[in-house]
């Protein structure tokens, strides 16, 4: 460092020093590194284990320092039970995309939520399949273009987009659901607190908590990482609004 300059920040340990896949604008970059600066703040990276299945997410695990378990497609949830179940001390989360979790993985998803298993879901909706074409996926939202709905989602043949927060927030087991995003600097903050209080509220052991993510695909929406961020601002979050869907009662006293 030169003499004269302050260091203000720095990469957190947990996310390793290599060149990232994602395609350029992608937020799963800023999801990861928010995610790793949290494991490091709670100093908890060697009792941290994470849950990755198909999809763009599939090498998270190239990233991030920790204990990672690769999962078949839309079957993290069923895995991440079995690792907080037998090792109930971790800090286990899963993290997923709209294909994985909201598709092949729904009934894996729900349940685990209905069961209240004492993991964190941490969920990336851009509404459309990255990894594998730019096909419709369950939150692709209505008359929205994909390379399976050239003339827009049809909802009379596929139905509405899935609100997967709103959703789990219905089920007993859940302790903690909330949609967040990372278009903006504010939004990018509000989505680390929330991560973090999602991890909190796992090792206090009160049930499922579930962080969606409202991002973006500017490969998949055939447009600039720019223009991708006006999409999520004035296009998902009319349907997909930001917000805490349910959380802990607060304790008394405080």
């Amino acid at each position: 460092m030169k003499e004269g300059y302050e260091v203000v920040y720095k990469r957190p340990k947990a996310l390793l020093d290599t060149r990232m896949h994602y395609c350029p604008g992608c937020l799963h970059s800023s999801v990861h590194k928010m995610m790793m600066e949290i494991i490091e703040e709670m100093d908890v990276q060697d009792k941290t284990v994470g849950v990755c299945p198909v999809g763009c997410s599939v090498f998270a695990y190239d990233y991030m320092d920790l204990d990672m378990q690769e999962a078949a497609h839309g079957r993290a949830a069923a895995v991440a039970t079995g690792i907080k179940r037998m090792l109930p001390d971790r800090l286990v989360f899963s993290y997923q995309g709209d294909g994985d979790l909201a598709a092949i993985g729904t009934a894996e998803t729900i349940h685990a939520c209905n069961r209240g298993e004492k993991f964190t879901f941490i969920f990336i909706n851009n509404g459309i399949y990255g990894m594998t074409g730019g096909q419709m996926a369950p939150t692709t939202l209505e008359g929205h273009k994909t390379s399976t709905s050239p003339y827009g989602r049809e909802v009379a043949k596929v139905g509405m987009p899935l609100k997967m927060a709103e959703m789990v927030a219905q089920l007993p087991g859940v302790a903690f659901s909330t949609r967040v995003s990372c278009n903006t600097p504010g939004n990018a903050r509000k989505a680390k607190k929330a991560i973090r209080k999602a991890f909190d509220i796992q090792m206090e052991g009160l049930g499922t908590t579930f962080v969606e993510v409202a991002s973006n695909c500017p490969s998949g929406w055939k447009c600039t990482p720019e223009q991708s961020m006006d999409v999520i601002k004035n296009e998902m979050f009319p349907y997909f609004p930001l917000g805490v869907f349910k959380e802990p009662a607060a304790k008394e006293g405080k």
